[in-house]
């Protein structure tokens, strides 16, 4: 497969909102379920393939924060794989696309920038109760 190219989720929900919010820089698909979304693009680990996801936007000044919660899974989504051997990425927030570099957030940091996150969604609390894994909260910061 050559680099660069998109590979949609396999997960038919992701992808139709990728590809609705995409069309029309997050007109359709910017609120979904009670939250605003983003668009968060990473490079494919094994592939090199771009793959992308939406997100619940949280925003804390010029940072993006991005929860790997995958509803309280007991596995991290790929994505967040993804971004740990990559951390270049790009989150679309409507008509702008803002070029980041990601990274875990340390302990000290989730402890003080969760309650921002659950503020934008909740259930992320609820998440965390559901698994015995610590979600990892992703800080994502203007590429210098």
């Amino acid at each position: 497969m050559p680099a660069e190219e998109y590979l949609p989720s396999t997960y038919d929900v992701a992808a139709d909102h990728v590809e609705r919010y995409l069309a029309t820089d997050g007109a359709d698909g910017y609120e979904f379920h009670g939250a605003t979304c983003v668009i968060l693009t990473t490079k494919g680990r094994r592939t090199g393939a771009i793959r992308r996801s939406p997100i619940v936007r949280v925003c804390e000044g010029d940072r993006y924060l991005a929860v790997a919660s995958m509803g309280g899974a007991p596995k991290n989504p790929m994505w967040y794989l993804n971004l740990l051997e990559d951390p270049e990425v790009t989150i679309q927030d409507k008509g702008e696309v803002h070029f980041l570099t990601a990274r875990t957030a340390t302990r000290a940091e989730k402890e003080e920038l969760w309650p921002v996150a659950v503020a934008e969604w909740p259930d992320y609390e609820n998440y965390q109760k559901r698994t015995e894994r610590d979600i990892p909260l992703i800080i994502c910061e203007p590429r210098s």
